[in-house]
């Protein structure tokens, strides 16, 4: 049986970086490197003849920032599935890189399984997120509620339905939209608030006072 490849891009301006990930990436069964761009010029460029399946791209280029790279990217070629690559102090890089179209999030020092996982998660067209422990594991004290990301009203209003227990398609009837739209809109502020899941989520808008 033939394994179907999937292609892989790389966006960084830090060699050591990028020759880490094409390490692991070649490793992998089922997934080879394609190209290498160490700039958002090059990529750019490079796009026009090679066509990734998914592409992994730092937040932070020499030239355009990562995020607005993104959305053109995202604009000029709508299949390639982007995935958003990071130290985890960018946290606040992240959901910004999330709205322009990324799919998902991974920290540079993933490993070999948080890397497959996170290609075959959004090849199935799902988000992925990498998380930092440590991060989640600090006291709230130590984040600014003036840098909490913003959350929508309808977002709010699903947060405070959800913090009362109310399954997804129970809100969906309270709000009248699909239960598909209320998990959009979970996931949305999981990624936004860069918590794991929805207990995560849940206690983290607790401790920030986002809900009643």
């Amino acid at each position: 049986m033939c394994t179907i490849m999937v292609s892989i891009f790389i966006v960084d301006d830090h060699p050591v970086v990028v020759e880490g990930l094409k390490s692991v990436i070649e490793k992998l069964e089922g997934l080879h490197i394609c190209g290498i761009a160490y700039n958002a010029v090059a990529a750019i460029n490079t796009l026009k003849t090679v066509r990734p399946d998914v592409l992994l791209l730092d937040i932070n280029l020499p030239d355009i920032s990562g995020v607005d790279l993104c959305k053109k990217i995202r604009k000029e070629f709508p299949d390639i599935k982007i995935v958003g690559i990071s130290t985890f102090s960018e946290r606040s890089y992240i959901s910004r890189m999330i709205e322009n179209g990324a799919m998902g999030y991974l920290v540079k020092s993933a490993s070999a399984e948080e890397i497959a996982d996170a290609i075959a998660t959004v090849m199935q067209g799902k988000l992925y997120m990498s998380l930092n422990i440590e991060y989640l594991l600090r006291p709230s004290s130590v984040v600014n509620s003036e840098m909490l990301p913003n959350l929508t009203k309808r977002e709010k209003e699903v947060l405070q339905y959800i913090a009362e227990g109310l399954t997804n398609n129970q809100i969906a009837d309270k709000i009248f939209v699909s239960t598909s739209t209320v998990d959009t809109h979970r996931k949305n502020m999981i990624t936004k608030l860069g918590v794991s899941n929805t207990a995560s989520l849940i206690r983290f808008a607790v401790e920030h006072g986002l809900i009643d």
